[in-house]
């Protein structure tokens, strides 16, 4: 069987696809962070860019700020002429990072704003009471309460990052979805490149998805109901 035999190949895309997808979160979260706290508190200056580049890699495909990265970035002599052009700019890998880290901050930087703003104000208020400085409550309150309820969000965000990432075989990067492309292409097949393809996204959506379940149950068990028996403490349901 063609897939089977080039199973190796699947293996090797499939690390591409995570790599560029946990590399894209991790680094467009730490983007996210300052983004999100200037956008929930209105800073008076970064406010208004800092929604001007939200709305817009929102506002579009994740294929056309693909494009516009690694084919668009090539018409500008000052870039082809730059140091970044050979080692970062003319590499499809790198452009891929680019519009994948880009895309997927914007996305974190709202709902991270969400959840800041939706921190209850008797937390701030006990912070500041305990004598907490401004940067204090964000570090130690509301940052972390805001990422707890932003978690079963930030799950779907990366599902979707995941699913984004087929963007990547487009621009000659042999993820999942190009092998896939390559197997059909290579043996005249019609679909098994792609059915075996789908399966591996399965496969890894639906450990992601365990993940982000332990995840919740573990940080979120504040928020479950409680049970209340009789002459005893409440007890979190389970």
């Amino acid at each position: 069987m063609a897939v089977l035999d080039n199973f190796d190949r699947f293996l090797m895309g499939a690390w591409v696809t995570l790599e560029l997808t946990f590399l894209a979160l991790l680094l467009g979260g730490m983007l996210s962070i300052p983004l999100a706290i200037a956008r929930a508190y209105r800073h008076p200056v970064l406010n208004g860019p800092i929604w001007c580049y939200t709305y817009f890699f929102r506002g579009t495909p994740l294929l056309v700020q693909t494009y516009l990265i690694y084919y668009g970035l090539a018409q500008f002599d000052f870039i082809r002429e730059s140091m970044l052009w050979k080692p970062i700019l003319s590499q499809a890998w790198w452009c891929a990072l680019i519009a994948f880290t880009l895309n997927t901050a914007a996305y974190t930087t709202e709902f991270l704003r969400g959840a800041i703003e939706a921190t209850p104000h008797g937390e701030v208020e006990a912070a500041k009471a305990a004598g907490m400085s401004y940067w204090t409550r964000i570090r130690r309150v509301i940052l972390p309460n805001s990422f707890r309820r932003a978690l079963p969000a930030y799950s779907n965000e990366v599902i979707f990052m995941l699913h984004g990432s087929v963007v990547a075989s487009t621009i000659t990067l042999q993820d999942i979805l190009g092998v896939g492309r390559w197997l059909n292409g290579r043996y005249y097949l019609a679909y098994e490149g792609f059915v075996a393809a789908m399966i591996l996204y399965m496969i890894l959506v639906f450990g992601i998805s365990r993940i982000f379940k332990w995840w919740e149950h573990k940080w979120l068990a504040h928020l479950r109901p409680r049970v209340e028996s009789k002459g005893e403490p409440a007890a979190v349901v389970q």
